[in-house]
């Protein structure tokens, strides 16, 4: 692709290193903004630097909030001997979407994967199992996507749980295999957390 500014060229390139946006489309948006008030821009620069210099994590749940304690974790009126496990924050934003789920959550912030050299130690699985050791919580409900990765890591929390007295379940399989949460519908995935089986009898059916 050939650009007339070196300047629209850098800007391009880095549209170009979110997720999911190809060059044409980052051509696309770059030539938008350009078009648009300064304000506007001004207003996107600001509101993306004010996310990443003060963003803060859950201290209990480590999702994505303004204050320490998330506003889930915070409100009395959930329940706290439930606990769903997910792999990020769109996850909680899908499952909340529902409005099925009033237990607390545990964001893994990814799932393991040896061959992204991912493993247990990359993840918020050390503070899960701590939690669990404190004996507060009855259920913990793996809600990971149904994929390989998403499997391994169920099975490991699982087995870092042994011998203590807590329920585990997995979500009922009414999620593609393969399909990740934040894409099904809310339909569906309210009645794939309600109808949730036990996670010992996901694995006799793999």
């Amino acid at each position: 692709m050939e650009f007339s500014s070196k300047l629209l060229e850098n800007a391009v390139y880095e549209m170009s290193q979110l997720p999911g946006i190809g060059k044409r489309t980052a051509l696309r948006l770059v030539l938008h903004l350009l078009k648009q008030p300064n304000e506007r821009t001004v207003n996107l620069s600001s509101a993306l630097l004010n996310l990443k210099d003060s963003i803060k994590f859950c201290k209990n749940c480590h999702n994505i909030s303004d204050v320490v304690l998330c506003e889930i974790c915070a409100n009395p009126k959930r329940d706290r001997t439930l606990v769903c496990v997910v792999e990020d924050i769109r996850d909680v934003m899908a499952l909340e979407n529902t409005g099925q789920y009033k237990g607390l959550y545990h964001v893994l912030d990814g799932k393991i994967s040896p061959m992204e050299g991912i493993g247990p130690q990359d993840l918020n699985i050390h503070s899960l199992v701590d939690k669990a050791k404190q004996g507060e919580i009855k259920e913990l409900i793996f809600a990971l996507s149904s994929t390989m990765e998403g499997d391994t890591t169920n099975f490991y929390i699982y087995k870092q749980l042994e011998g203590l007295d807590i329920k585990t379940s997995t979500i009922a399989r009414g999620i593609a295999v393969g399909d990740e949460l934040e894409y099904a519908d809310e339909i569906t995935l309210g009645r794939s957390i309600l109808n949730r089986i036990p996670f010992e009898g996901s694995l006799k059916a793999n």
